[in-house]
């Protein structure tokens, strides 16, 4: 069997001090696994013993899997679906407005409270995209975290704004979808 060339990184430069901070990151993009990176990343942290504190700002009142495995954890995560579900659904962009309102108050009051290292917005971007809530505010808050306070912003449209100041972003590209085919969403894949 021939041999083919070494393709793997060989050389790698480690940092000389690491400096400790609570993380921006945002997951945006048209494809799917923004909202699943966070509730990974979610599962990360409880495994190392930290509290998270989830919002879910779009997401309707509807079962979950994600939604009902945290739920066994209340001593370590806090999760609230505050969303009416898509605004093809509410139809109201007052109510959207208040709803998304409603929401930010709980994030910024998870935002400051010591007990939770990781906070996710979930699908805030979308939220901010049709001007549900200000993305000035979103900013100044985020300007002002706790400095080892990790922070999660998901949602396609992330504003440019958002992904000036954040430390990571990750943007999520549709290859392909069952969706295309007609196959529609399914529980224990897709929510």
């Amino acid at each position: 069997m021939p041999i083919t060339p070494d393709k793997a990184p060989r050389q790698y430069k480690s940092i000389k001090k690491s400096i400790p901070k609570g993380l921006i990151i945002v997951h945006t993009g048209s494809g799917e696994g923004k909202s699943t990176a966070a509730f990974g990343t979610a599962v990360r942290a409880l495994g190392w013993g930290h509290k998270v504190g989830i919002v879910q700002f779009i997401k309707g009142p509807w079962k979950t899997g994600e939604v009902e495995f945290l739920r066994k954890f209340p001593d370590q995560c806090t999760i609230c679906s505050l969303g009416k579900g898509f605004t093809w659904i509410t139809r109201s962009f007052k109510e959207d407005v208040r709803m998304a309102q409603q929401a930010w108050e709980k994030c910024c009051a998870m935002l400051h409270d010591d007990k939770y290292s990781l906070v996710i917005f979930d699908e805030i971007n979308y939220v901010i995209k049709y001007n549900f809530l200000d993305v000035k505010e979103v900013l100044r808050a985020l300007k002002h975290k706790p400095p080892l306070k990790h922070v999660m912003l998901t949602g396609n449209g992330a504003p440019k704004a958002l992904i000036r100041i954040a430390d990571r972003v990750t943007e999520m590209k549709c290859i392909k979808h069952p969706f295309q085919k007609g196959i529609n969403a399914q529980p224990g894949i897709d929510y």
